[in-house]
């Protein structure tokens, strides 16, 4: 190919209105709830956390365990911090700590997180614990032995 071939490109239409629009990004999905308030919901992969002061209503036995695992308590941990860094209100009073994950920390210790945390079940059903409802443990406790 020469270089004049080049210069007959008029910088016309190439088709690209053919091509799907893209989707926008969404950080949750807004759920209506019963009361009328709005929640934002964070789909995982086996829990869900549920942002909002909502109290799940169960009629049945639950069948997961009552203990948060590592993975719910990282999730609840980096998306607490990642809202105070964001300016959002601190539910726990203060004493000089400005890291946000040492105040998310001191939150879920004090379990004043209001999260709800959507467990998914193998039929599809799912169960909802609040943050404040399930044992947490500290594993760095247990490793230096305090």
């Amino acid at each position: 190919m020469a270089d004049e071939d080049y210069n007959d490109y008029d910088g016309g239409d190439v088709g690209y209105d053919d091509e799907p629009p893209e989707p926008d990004i969404e950080e949750g999905v807004e759920e209506e709830e019963e009361n009328g308030e709005a929640r934002e919901l964070y789909e995982g992969p086996d829990t869900d956390i549920l942002q909002g002061d909502a109290e799940p209503v169960t009629d049945k036995p639950r069948k997961t365990t009552k203990y948060m695992t590592k993975y719910e308590r990282a999730r609840v941990l980096g998306t607490r911090a990642l809202q105070i860094s964001m300016n959002a209100p601190v539910m726990v009073n203060l004493e000089g700590e400005t890291d946000p994950l040492e105040i998310a920390m001191k939150e879920l210790r004090e379990r004043k997180i209001p999260f709800t945390i959507r467990r998914y079940l193998p039929d599809g059903s799912y169960e909802d614990w609040g943050v404040d409802e399930l044992i947490v443990e500290d594993s760095w406790r247990r490793q230096v032995g305090g």
